[in-house]
């Protein structure tokens, strides 16, 4: 099997290690460097967390590079609100001294990418890719692929009433990696509310995947314990959304979601900052620069999530398909 070389630019984050250890545990992804950016956490926290990830997967051969600690213009703000004073639901694992690396992540993107056939699945604010963008735009157009958990389209948002947070923790960075994405012809898959909402991690999957795997299952437990609280406190559901799993899972099978090619921009300014604005009745006459996801196969996506984390083919998954169904 061939695999697919990918850069995941991340701010880790609950959700973000989740997709992280899928796609470590996907034999059809080669991953070949994580970036991590401030968003969920401060820069310095979210690239201690990636350790902890990489270690608890058996995988610290994979390098990490920091990136941007704060917006291209704005104020940051975290969402540790969300995650935890630690980023990681407050399960206070323990530091993975060391690992520190000579360059920052642009200065990776701009090796890793400018090889060609990399590809991105950016999971946090598009700080570095902005900066990826302004400085080396040819080739910031080497990308073989771009795929963001970002965005919204008719869902409403998480931090406004119409944003979500990666695009409205920094609003001008999203909207320039757009822009550029238009006039180099690109088209960015953004995975966004509207289907990453549907993944919901139960309290049932979260106890069948620790029966299986007691080991990994406590370590989900642990990080997502906060987050099935702050869901609960904030949502009243039972459970916890997982958005950025899914964008590791789409960018492997196509087939779990569906949507349609549009022209998005971002918004900058107002009571909307953040808010991605889609075309999709084609007012600007303009050429699609995004593929906006509209539709997801749930149940597919968590026959991934298990099957792949447990190494486990469906048919030894009856109870999860009695669960899912």
């Amino acid at each position: 099997m061939e695999k697919r070389k990918v850069i995941i630019d991340c701010d880790p984050g609950i959700d973000d290690s989740l997709a992280l250890m899928l796609a470590l545990s996907m034999e059809e992804l080669q991953v070949v460097g994580i970036t991590v950016v401030s968003g969920n956490g401060p820069v310095n926290m979210g690239f201690s967390n990636a350790k902890k990830v990489l270690k608890r997967m058996g995988r610290l051969d994979i390098p990490i590079y920091k990136g941007a600690a704060v917006p291209l213009k704005r104020e940051y703000v975290s969402a540790l609100d969300t995650h935890g004073v630690d980023a990681l639901g407050e399960s206070f694992l323990p530091e993975v001294p060391g690992y520190e690396q000579p360059v920052d992540a642009v200065e990776f993107m701009k090796k890793e990418i400018g090889r060609g056939g990399c590809s991105v699945i950016a999971l946090g604010p598009m700080t570095n890719l902005a900066r990826l963008a302004n400085e080396a735009r040819a080739v910031f157009g080497k990308m073989e692929e771009l795929v963001s958990m970002g965005g919204n389209f008719r869902s409403h948002g998480n931090c406004s009433p119409v944003a979500e947070y990666n695009y409205w923790a920094d609003p001008e960075a999203a909207a320039l990696v757009y822009q550029v994405a238009a006039e180099l012809g690109m088209k960015i898959h953004m995975v966004g509310l509207d289907v990453t909402r549907r993944i919901v991690l139960t309290p049932d999957l979260l106890e069948y995947f620790c029966r299986l795997d007691p080991k990994l299952g406590e370590f989900i437990r642990a990080i997502t314990r906060f987050y099935f609280d702050f869901h609960w406190k904030q949502e009243h559901l039972i459970g916890c959304v997982i958005n950025d799993p899914l964008a590791v899972a789409y960018f492997a099978d196509r087939s779990l979601c569906d949507g349609i090619e549009a022209y998005t921009e971002i918004e900058t300014q107002g009571i909307s900052i953040g808010q991605s604005v889609v075309d999709s009745q084609g007012f600007y006459r303009r050429e699609p620069n995004s593929v906006v996801l509209t539709k997801v196969n749930a149940a597919g996506f968590f026959r991934m999530f298990f099957g792949r984390l447990l190494n486990r083919s469906p048919e030894k998954l009856d109870l999860l398909e009695r669960m899912i169904s």
